[in-house]
């Protein structure tokens, strides 16, 4: 027998019941093997016969998605049936769906499953609003039209913050800033030290910091995203709803985005709750709205508000601290290093860290903000439409 197999795994390498000899069911387990097996077996199939479009969503599909597509529509309508089922549901729907992501995509970096998620959710209710509300006859045309418009600007917009973040690929850069702990020692050559997760760089007198993971060198306020694997200009955050980094080239188009999103959700949230509860305020009709459970289609349409008003306040709470940090010329990325080595100031009762360094007044970051280039021709990785999933 091999006593190696029985050994408990590494605190660091888990053992999978896929390779243990004495599991029974090993074969069935769903881990990432199971996604890989799966992914082979749909590409292996009809080979001559799909089209290069089907092949690229086949190659891109994450067959653990699935379930979380099929679930979501079920569980919002078994919480239409009752007041309390929609306490229930709705209270544990995010912890549920966060569990599910952790248990099927621990071994994951990069997935499209929040962007996936969150466009099919944006359809769900597209299509309950026009099958449920406005077959009721009071809304108008015009509200509509804003409403489609709001989605339309919302994906247009999503796609341009797709075509990328501003990955630097080569080329010479200035001396970087004493910044996230480096010191220089008598030979011109320093480390980072203490960096912890952040990746090992090297810089060099006049050449600024060169990059280990990606052999490039980075400009100022650049960074190494370790999900992406590649070095981003003013990298701020990578953002895991649309599966891409947020840099110097898409920082504007992403806060464009969410700014249009937040207006479209809240806009259509309103429009619903006027037509359940034509007597009562938009607060007021989230908390108390007479007769809604009588009829099962405003039990829906109900829960599907509060549903959207969920992803809504979460989505207003990251747009809240981008608003923030832009206004002290701060980067996510920036202030999280900051934390770590105590090098950063709170303000704002602690809910921004103003690093010091970049920031040179509210007027002044904003306008450099909106007038930054986008990196072309500064060392940039070109735009390729292959990017944009």
């Amino acid at each position: 027998m091999k006593w190696e197999k029985l050994k408990p795994p590494e605190p660091d390498d888990p053992m999978c019941c896929c390779e243990c000899d004495f599991y029974q069911y090993g074969c069935s387990c769903n881990c990432e093997d199971l996604d890989e097996a799966c992914n082979r077996w749909l590409k292996g199939r009809s080979k001559g016969q799909r089209s290069p479009i089907l092949s690229s969503v086949i190659n891109r599909l994450e067959v653990s998605m699935v379930p979380a597509l099929v679930l979501l529509p079920l569980l919002l309508r078994l919480a239409a049936l009752h007041v309390l089922l929609g306490v229930v549901v709705l209270s544990t729907l995010p912890g549920l769906l966060l569990w599910y992501y952790y248990a099927t995509h621990r071994r994951k970096k990069r997935t499209l499953f929040f962007l996936t998620l969150s466009l099919y959710s944006l359809a769900y209710m597209y299509y309950l609003f026009l099958t449920e509300i406005l077959p009721r006859g009071d809304v108008s045309l015009s509200q509509v039209v804003v409403l489609t418009g709001g989605a339309v600007v919302t994906m247009v917009s999503l796609v341009r913050t797709k075509r990328g973040p501003g990955i630097v690929v080569g080329g010479s850069a200035p001396a970087v800033p004493d910044e996230c702990g480096i010191g220089v020692s008598g030979g011109g050559r320093s480390e980072v030290r203490g960096a912890g997760e952040e990746t090992q760089a090297l810089v060099f007198k006049g050449q600024g910091s060169r990059c280990a993971a990606c052999n490039v060198v980075r400009p100022p306020r650049a960074g190494h995203c370790r999900i992406c694997g590649t070095c981003v200009q003013r990298l701020d955050h990578h953002c895991i709803w649309i599966n891409s980094c947020v840099g110097k080239s898409n920082h504007r188009c992403f806060l464009f985005t969410l700014s249009v999103f937040l207006l479209t959700s809240v806009y259509g949230i309103a429009v619903v709750l006027h037509s359940l509860c034509p007597r009562q305020y938009l607060l007021t009709a989230l908390l108390y709205c007479p007769g809604v459970y009588n009829h099962y289609s405003t039990a829906l349409c109900f829960t599907c508000a509060w549903y959207s008003s969920i992803v809504t306040v979460a989505l207003l709470h990251l747009l809240f601290f981008q608003l923030v940090n832009i206004s002290f010329n701060v980067t996510e990325r920036e202030a999280q290093l900051a934390l770590r080595y105590k090098t950063g100031r709170r303000h704002l009762c602690g809910l921004v860290v103003d690093t010091g360094e970049h920031s040179r007044g509210f007027f002044h970051n904003w306008r450099e903000f909106f007038t930054m280039s986008d990196g072309a021709g500064s060392g940039l990785a070109p735009v390729r439409p292959a990017n944009l999933v």
